[in-house]
């Protein structure tokens, strides 16, 4: 069974690099702390995109009470997560710290715009440690009871 992210987060997630990609752009101070930025979520949004995101496109069907066996082949991600969540949010504590260098050099530079987004990154980075990861694991733990798959 194939897993899509939700497309709101999807299309945040595409919005958000989109634009660090042009602040990646920038040449001087604020360029080069977007840069940092963008070199430590690199691997961290792939993991997202590979096993952290895609169970939530079962939420709405939990919700409703379909769970079916197909959906235990989403098992082996939110197992994944499970497993990786302490350095999921080591990943962000790391991301944080160089969105912070960001907000500071866009502050120096008097680019507000570079400083908002920033502050938009950390605020979608506590989103997914208090709402989008925990939703993600439980998905694998309710699917897991209804199905009686077994822990992998």
């Amino acid at each position: 069974m194939h897993f899509r992210i939700p497309s709101p987060i999807k299309t945040e997630h595409e919005e958000l690099h989109e634009e660090l990609a042009n602040a990646t752009r920038l040449p001087g101070p604020v360029g080069d702390a977007a840069r940092a930025v963008a070199r430590a979520l690199h691997e961290h949004f792939q993991k997202e995109e590979d096993f952290a995101l895609p169970p939530l496109a079962l939420l709405v069907d939990i919700a409703r009470g379909k769970v079916s066996p197909e959906m235990s082949d989403v098992l082996r991600m939110t197992d994944r997560l499970k497993a990786e969540y302490g350095l999921m949010l080591k990943e962000h504590e790391a991301i944080v710290a160089e969105l912070r260098n960001l907000i500071d050099a866009a502050k120096e530079e008097n680019m507000a715009e570079y400083s908002r987004l920033a502050e938009r990154i950390i605020i979608h980075a506590k989103l997914e440690e208090d709402v989008l990861y925990p939703a993600a694991i439980l998905v694998g733990e309710i699917v897991r009871m209804k199905t009686g798959a077994l822990k992998g």
